[in-house]
């Protein structure tokens, strides 16, 4: 008997083809939770856009369940965890909305700069208006572009055959991958914000990202400065633009996403006075790229159905349990190890080393690896997990290199990762203690005893009387509380230079970061987040 597969969310007919050649298929609308549950028990697949929301408890009631498709590049309305803990395959489309993402950045770009909305609405009136309407020309103009993914980089191009000149802000990419663009890498925000007359977003919401376009970083920009966010909602602070555009400081902006979608009745921007084009989240949204994602899923769906590996598996149900079981104990070890070592080291990566030692050069360490390159990648990009690991970092033009060495000292087994990027060396040590108790022990030199924590500073500074108590006062005017305080030295001798580590309850936000590094004798300071208390589980293997 054929298999079953679900397709919802009004998604491209030729899916249904491509699927009849090894399944019977179904074509529904979105369904509601309750409607799914009592149904989904019937179907050995999936495929959804981003309407449907496959939550544990669908995923509970999927006793068949193999695979399930996004047709789409994330996968954020698909519970990831429990999909892995049940063995079921989730896959999307990351490359088929690329193009379509571009074009339509370049588009808002441009209706934005010559105020097609409005001129549209305006002789629709019956009215012609000519001079009120009188836009600017792009060419000769500073595009900024804060990020250079995949969607970033088609950007670019555009921009620099129209004419533009490109200035890139990424602090994870290298100049060289910038220059071959055509355009220019600037280091530090505060440089970029006041050289670019049109800004666009090409970056995930992460938490530096979040709101990272506010009342203060406008004020930083250009008098005149128009804005484009086609990458994700919650990157502006949207009263802010609202203020910004309606005293002029932004002359123009044009957002295809909101923090909030669909809309919000009450969002500031549906109130402003002012040149603004908003489009509701469009840019996937063509015929082509719809196409594109629906043939993607489909075939990979057919294929897994037919006992074949999925090309862009987004968990790891498939993982073979015979290298994961003897290495699963170290595996969120490894990954924040990777996750530290790029918190700590800036710049775009030109080569990442990873050395295990003890136990551990006894098995096949290639999960090992997969999990370092999830913690380095993941701290600047989206949906990095440990199928997509390995393509990423390939995508990102770094050099990986492994290697293993029998002494671990007094730890059963130790990862080292030591990243190279264009600003210099870091390098973490992480190790197993012989009670199975996972530590970070060495920081770029410093030996430490530091529990994998959510919330970390490293502050290196001055070796001298009064430190510990500045900074301490710091976090308790601002209400931050201290779970543990460690000083690491180098040299023995007072005077020298030592690092401090803490780790906190709360969040450590940019603030007081800055009245840290104010503190005289302190080099700088860092706030680093690590995911604790996170376990890798092995579900039963699929038929991928």
């Amino acid at each position: 008997m054929k298999p079953k597969v679900l397709i919802t969310d009004k998604i491209n007919k030729v899916a249904g083809d491509i699927l009849s050649e090894v399944a019977e298929v179904e074509f529904k609308e979105t369904l509601a939770e309750d409607r799914l549950c009592e149904i989904i028990n019937k179907y050995d697949a999936l495929m959804v856009r981003s309407q449907t929301k496959v939550t544990p408890r669908i995923l509970e009631a999927a006793k068949k369940m193999k695979i399930i498709g996004r047709a789409g590049v994330g996968v954020d309305n698909i519970n990831l965890e429990e999909a892995t803990n049940r063995g079921i395959i989730v896959v999307n489309s990351p490359e088929g909305n690329t193009a379509a993402a571009a074009e339509h950045t370049i588009a808002l770009m441009l209706s934005m700069a010559r105020k097609i909305p409005e001129a549209d609405m305006s002789i629709k009136q019956g009215k012609w208006e000519r001079t009120k309407f009188t836009g600017i020309e792009v060419f000769n103009k500073t595009l900024g572009s804060i990020g250079l993914g995949k969607i970033g980089s088609r950007v670019v191009k555009a921009a620099v055959a129209m004419g533009m000149k490109v200035v890139v802000y990424d602090p994870y990419i290298t100049r060289e991958k910038v220059e071959e663009l055509g355009a220019t890498l600037v280091k530090s925000l505060d440089e970029f914000w006041g050289i670019c007359d049109i800004l666009t977003i090409h970056s995930p919401k992460t938490r530096e990202t979040s709101y990272l376009i506010n009342k203060n970083t406008l004020n930083r920009m250009k008098k005149g400065i128009m804005i484009v966010n086609c990458a994700r909602g919650g990157i502006i602070d949207e009263q802010a633009l609202k203020e910004g555009i309606e005293s002029g400081h932004v002359a123009a902006a044009a957002l295809d996403v909101f923090e909030k979608e669909p809309i919000d009745p009450n969002n500031p921007l549906l109130s402003t006075n002012g040149h603004l084009v908003m489009t509701p989240h469009l840019g996937a949204s063509t015929e082509e790229a719809q196409l594109k994602v629906a043939v993607d899923v489909a075939e990979q769906i057919r294929d897994v159905l037919g006992g074949k590996s999925a090309r862009s598996a987004v968990n790891i149900p498939y993982l073979r349990a015979d290298l994961l079981e003897p290495v699963k104990e170290y595996m969120n070890l490894a990954e924040n190890t990777g996750l530290l070592a790029r918190q700590i080291g800036e710049g775009g990566i030109k080569e990442l080393e990873i050395t295990v030692r003890g136990k551990l050069t006894g098995y096949d360490t290639a999960p090992i690896k997969v999990a370092v390159l999830k913690g380095v990648l993941s701290h600047n990009l989206e949906d990095v997990n440990y199928v997509n690991a390995p393509i990423f970092g390939k995508q990102q033009g770094f050099e990986v290199v492994e290697s293993k060495a029998e002494q671990s000292g007094n730890y059963a087994g130790s990862i080292r990762v030591r990243l190279t990027t264009d600003s210099g060396v870091s390098t973490v040590c992480g190790a197993m203690l012989a009670d199975k108790t996972p530590r970070i022990v060495k920081i770029d030199g410093y030996t430490v005893s530091l529990e994998i924590a959510e919330h970390i500073l490293v502050i290196p500074h001055r070796d001298k009387p009064g430190m510990i108590a500045k900074v301490s006062t710091i976090l308790g005017n601002n209400n931050i509380n201290i779970r543990m305080m460690m000083v690491a030295r180098k040299e023995q001798t007072v005077g020298g230079e030592s690092t401090m580590i803490i780790t906190t309850d709360e969040h450590i936000w940019d603030e007081i970061l800055d009245e840290v590094k104010q503190v005289e004798g302190i080099f700088d300071a860092k706030y680093i987040y690590l995911r604790p208390d996170k376990t890798v589980n092995i579900p039963q293997p699929s038929m991928a």
